[in-house]
């Protein structure tokens, strides 16, 4: 739920997770550079909340139609673990397909966005679609899926034809879109061009305003919510991301914080809501 550490913008109030129980909890950072947080639950019911206001620059995705793709010799070297297949991206099956869907489009910008177009216009959206051991494979011959689902088949066909393609997950606000389901985490993609690394969402596939970043790895297997070791269930989900009035004044912000906001909850009781 933590902020990635690359996000330098002003936050106002903590971002740390509390839980609502006699527990201990100890920050981390992954293999990736992840903040992440280790917590021995108590037997029982727990809540786990995080909460704070994070400025945003109010600008879109950016994106750069003439960015080159690289010779895999010229890429630098911490960029080569994004080229291979990994536990939910399978694209070394998938090699032969890729080059025969998207070998017509220039290499560069245009090569991505033509997968990231095919994905947005073949694979339907549904939380019905979603299950934890569903692989890009799978959603290439399903046509369906979530956002997690959405983003491991763009990146597997990234990686087929030769572009590091990492996946990425945090917080994705509805400005300056009207609002269609309860809150919700969001996975995107991230391709890297021309020296540096672009954002992709083949959910939205739109740039898109006030992108808050968590995680980053290989696939979801490398920036999973949550990992438990011993039986748990997941009683309630609900994810706010909000736009506050930038003329609201200190003290109104410190009373905002006080509360947190009474949103739709994705999941309620363990079942998620029809959408």
């Amino acid at each position: 739920m933590y902020p990635h550490v690359s996000n330098a913008a002003p936050h106002f109030g903590s971002d740390a997770i509390h839980i609502e129980a006699p527990a201990t909890i100890e920050e981390f950072s992954d293999m990736f550079g992840n903040r992440c947080a280790r917590i021995e639950a108590p037997t029982g019911p727990t809540t786990l909340w995080s909460d704070c206001i994070v400025e945003d620059s109010g600008a879109p995705d950016p994106y750069d139609w003439n960015a080159r793709q690289h010779e895999i010799m010229d890429l630098p070297v911490e960029v080569l673990p994004y080229l291979t297949a990994s536990r939910y991206c399978e694209s070394d099956e998938l090699v032969d397909k890729a080059w025969e869907m998207f070998s017509h489009a220039a290499p560069g910008w245009a090569r991505v966005q033509a997968i990231s177009n095919w994905v947005n216009n073949n694979v339907t959206f549904g939380y019905r679609f979603a299950r934890p051991m569903k692989t890009a494979l799978d959603v290439f011959r399903e046509r369906s899926g979530v956002c997690r689902d959405f983003a491991h088949l763009f990146i597997t066909f990234c990686r087929a034809m030769n572009i590091p393609a990492r996946y990425a997950s945090g917080y994705l606000s509805d400005i300056g879109e009207s609002a269609e389901s309860p809150g919700d985490f969001c996975a995107w993609s991230e391709v890297f061009l021309e020296g540096k690394w672009h954002v992709f969402d083949p959910r939205y596939n739109t740039p898109r305003i006030g992108r808050i970043l968590m995680v980053r790895g290989r696939d979801a297997a490398d920036v999973a919510m949550i990992t438990a070791f011993g039986n748990y269930a997941l009683t309630l989900l609900r994810v706010w991301t909000v736009q506050v009035d930038d003329t609201q004044s200190y003290d109104q912000l410190t009373e905002m914080m006080r509360s947190r906001p009474d949103s739709e909850a994705l999941i309620l009781d363990g079942i998620p809501r029809p959408i």
